[in-house]
């Protein structure tokens, strides 16, 4: 299926570098449908998080690219797009970097599920595993309080208040989860459903 016909006028569409790279690896409709969805996130929550915090310094291209390819290994694993499994993600950064993307970049598609280890912490790879969770209304408190840490420190506003502001944020971009949830359910996970 061609990756541009995924499309909707609910949310913004993965740039043309994501839709290239999930066309190469024949990515599923549903697949390409989270990846939109998580994009989309990332952009809203950049979007929020400069008008809250207007000198939080961070790489909102690298959240943007992360966001739109964490789970291209999902294209390899396919059996995780409607299964719990962590396969897809060293896979998916593997896989990435075979199709040139440098390893700067590839990371997202480890990092966004090992968030919580020691070196994949940085702040965008913090907000990339934050719109892999809040698009569908999740909310991990341990990763908040270490986006509030970075957040915090960047801006030196107090934590409190950084902690009030991303909550606010993300109170809100959990409101439309269900029809998020339902919009990437219409797509098929494979080729052959």
């Amino acid at each position: 299926m061609d990756p541009h016909l995924i499309s909707s006028p609910d949310y913004r569409p993965l740039p043309e570098e994501a839709l290239r790279l999930c066309a190469q690896v024949s990515a599923p409709p549903r697949l390409i449908a989270h990846l939109t969805l998580v994009h989309d996130a990332a952009c809203t929550l950049i979007e929020r998080l400069e008008s809250a915090f207007p000198t939080l310094d961070f790489d909102k291209d690298l959240v943007r690219f992360g966001a739109a390819t964490h789970d291209l290994g999902k294209a390899i694993h396919t059996t995780e797009l409607t299964e719990s499994g962590e396969q897809h993600q060293a896979r998916g950064m593997s896989l990435l970097e075979s199709l040139g993307v440098p390893r700067e970049r590839a990371r997202f598609a480890l990092t966004h599920g090992h968030w919580d280890e020691p070196g994949n912490d940085a702040l965008e790879d913090l907000l990339v595993a934050l719109a892999d969770k809040c698009w569908r209304g999740r909310r991990v408190e341990r990763l908040e309080a270490m986006i509030v840490e970075r957040v915090s420190l960047s801006t030196s506003e107090p934590a409190w208040r950084c902690m009030a502001k991303l909550d606010e944020i993300l109170t809100s971009l959990g409101n439309d989860a269900d029809s998020r949830l339902t919009w990437q359910r219409t797509f098929p996970a494979s080729e052959r459903n």
